[in-house]
């Protein structure tokens, strides 16, 4: 079994039992929270790392004072953008549906310079870091759809950050399977690095 396979399963059952407590993006949200922003962000919506309601992050050795927690409507709230890239999976093409990462960095209240990193970790703890100019030229979204149906926990969602690699000449002509190192599926953190 694929090391980033192994952890992944361990990662999802310890989120599984993280997502049931009372997490939610802010007073009266409609989800639990999805996706966590920290770093250089706005006043944010919650409150400092708590090491027992944020196991997933506390084990992956995070910290900060604040954040900003989306929930699935906050982020089916922002404009979403439809790309079609081939994926390594099956060497088909697919639909992938989601805001633009920059926008919901920006919904974060973060104002991050173009030399900026971004920091997008997924639920195995893998993480991938990219500069807000690459996110903004290779148009990085934070894919909630595949296929016209929300992607699964458990699969490759429930968000992924991906970009179309068929339209960037540079990844388009890789194989494949070396299109997507920067792009973690299970995406459940940003760190905004000013």
């Amino acid at each position: 079994m694929k090391k980033r396979q192994f952890l992944g399963t361990a990662a999802l059952a310890g989120f599984s039992a993280a997502i049931s407590l009372p997490a939610r993006a802010a007073a009266g949200a409609a989800g639990p929270t999805l996706l966590t922003v920290t770093g250089a962000i706005g006043t944010g919506n919650r409150g400092k790392l708590d090491p027992v309601r944020d196991q997933l992050m506390f084990k992956q050795k995070l910290s900060f004072d604040k954040a900003h927690a989306f929930d699935y409507a906050a982020l089916s709230a922002l404009p979403a953008l439809t790309i079609k890239p081939t994926l390594e999976y099956d060497g088909k093409q697919h639909t992938l549906r989601g805001p633009l990462l920059l926008d919901v960095v920006k919904a974060a209240g973060a104002k991050p310079g173009a030399n900026a990193k971004l920091v997008l970790r997924a639920l195995d703890g893998f993480a991938a870091t990219v500069t807000v100019a690459q996110a903004k030229a290779h148009r990085f979204i934070v894919a909630t759809h595949l296929d016209g149906a929300p992607m699964a926990l458990g699969g490759l969602g429930p968000l992924w950050a991906v970009y179309d690699a068929d339209q960037i000449p540079e990844m388009a002509s890789k194989p494949v399977a070396d299109r997507f190192g920067q792009c973690p599926w299970g995406l459940y953190h940003i760190e905004v690095q000013a």
